[in-house]
């Protein structure tokens, strides 16, 4: 049995990015649609989305998730976007691992949530990713008014994806020259548009008359909203992160989201947002890891002096496999570390010296799951021969994916506030990165 289809989702240990497509105003298939008669996953047993408790998530997740590695190699070389795939984890009620019982969905904590999300990551990482901003919002309304959240967990529920467009290119980093006006419609372009392609809904960002920034959601098929499947990156290929243009988009006053009185502080949401960076990383690592034993069991032939008949004996493929597994193991541990150090500071009343303990964490396990996830992929081709870089393997995914995760945010920055912490007690950057 593979890394990918054990049960890896019900373990008891307690335990913001990039991506869009393009669609019509009268609301056509974006570029990559798959064809209607294409077959989706679909678990036995589950109910409706949002009804089930957190075992109940878990086993529906894995019955799924085995389902959604065995395609992933083939949906990459092949350039098949996995909009059936993402339906059949939000109809599952999949997205509502974090949303109280008391609202429906599973209230699962920060760790267990993580559990789940390394093990999707290590399945299909691209589907991962493209489902940040869904798992982010669901974060962001753990902290928000009650009347949002008694307006957006039912959406949740009822299996609605939200992707975002918030990430402009052309100026400075975080710059955002998209611009609202007074009647609340928007123009603007944006890039790294993180899963709007496989949405339901969409959340932005404008500037408005007063220089302020200005956060909206409006459904997908709004008029003026086009998404274009144009990322052109190396690896997360499939998560299609590319550009969204705003002509002329109407914003309800509704539609608005409420500045948070006496904002600026550290926020455990964004902990969660860069921890959600190396989760996809921690299950880059462990996907390698399951094609390295499977391409050692099935395909791999030792090399003429080994003394060995199989390459399951040859103590060199048996080194780096095991190498692999121990670098995939440490990504895993450091993400589940960092992920209970947000449990506790919700635990804590979100007090700041447990936010801040949070942050270091998160920078650390980044870090780490960086490190481990590129050179887990690199090993991977150590385990064959020259029939390890054929194409049609698309063992090169592992790598590519985890180079273009990494580069979300530069580890040596994560590193460096760490350090300073630890020496002179400097705290980390209250910003959106940490």
């Amino acid at each position: 049995m593979s890394a990918t289809a054990q049960n890896v989702t019900g373990q008891d240990t307690p335990a913001q990015g990039a991506t869009a497509g393009s669609a019509s105003d009268a609301g056509a298939p974006p570029t990559g649609t798959p064809p209607e008669n294409a077959p989706a996953p679909s678990p036995s047993g589950a109910g409706a989305p949002g009804e089930g408790t957190l075992s109940e998530l878990r086993k529906r997740a894995d019955e799924l998730l085995p389902e959604l590695a065995a395609g992933a190699a083939r949906r990459e070389l092949e350039r098949e976007l996995p909009h059936r795939e993402i339906r059949a984890l939000a109809d599952a009620g999949l997205l509502t691992f974090r949303i109280p019982a008391a609202y429906g969905g599973g209230g699962a904590s920060v760790a267990e949530v993580f559990g789940f999300l390394i093990a999707l990551a290590a399945a299909d990482s691209n589907i991962a990713q493209a489902l940040r901003p869904s798992y982010g919002r669901v974060e962001h309304l753990l902290a928000a008014s009650e009347a949002d959240r008694e307006r957006w967990f039912p959406r949740f529920l009822a299996g609605d994806v939200f992707g975002n467009a918030g990430w402009e290119i052309g100026g400075a980093n975080g710059e955002v020259r998209s611009r609202i006006d007074g009647d609340g419609v928007v123009n603007g372009s944006k890039y790294y548009s993180t899963g709007a392609l496989y949405s339901d809904w969409i959340s932005a960002s404008a500037v408005d008359d007063a220089g302020e920034r200005v956060f909206f959601t409006v459904p997908r098929d709004r008029e003026g909203l086009e998404l274009l499947d144009d990322f052109d990156g190396i690896g997360q290929r499939l998560t299609a992160s590319g550009t969204t243009l705003l002509n002329g988009v109407k914003v309800a006053p509704e539609e608005i989201a409420a500045r948070p009185a006496g904002g600026g502080g550290r926020s455990p949401v964004s902990a969660f947002m860069q921890l959600y960076l190396a989760g996809v990383l921690a299950g880059i690592a462990r996907g390698a890891l399951a094609d390295a034993v499977a391409f050692t069991r099935e395909r791999a032939r030792p090399i003429q002096h080994s003394g060995v008949s199989r390459s399951v004996d040859d103590p060199y493929v048996r080194h780096t496999v095991g190498e692999i597994s121990a670098r995939a193991y440490a990504a895993e541990s450091a993400v589940l570390h960092a992920a209970s150090a947000i449990d506790r500071a919700w635990a804590g009343g979100l007090d700041s010296g447990l936010l801040t303990d949070a942050a270091v964490q998160v920078a650390q396990a980044q870090f780490i799951a960086a490190e481990s996830a590129l050179k887990a992929s690199e090993l991977v081709f150590d385990v064959g021969g020259g029939s390890a870089v054929a194409r049609k393997h698309n063992l090169d995914r592992h790598w590519r994916n985890a180079r273009t995760v990494t580069n979300h945010n530069p580890r040596a920055w994560k590193a460096a506030v760490v350090g300073a912490y630890h020496l002179t007690g400097e705290q980390p950057p209250v910003n959106g990165l940490f």
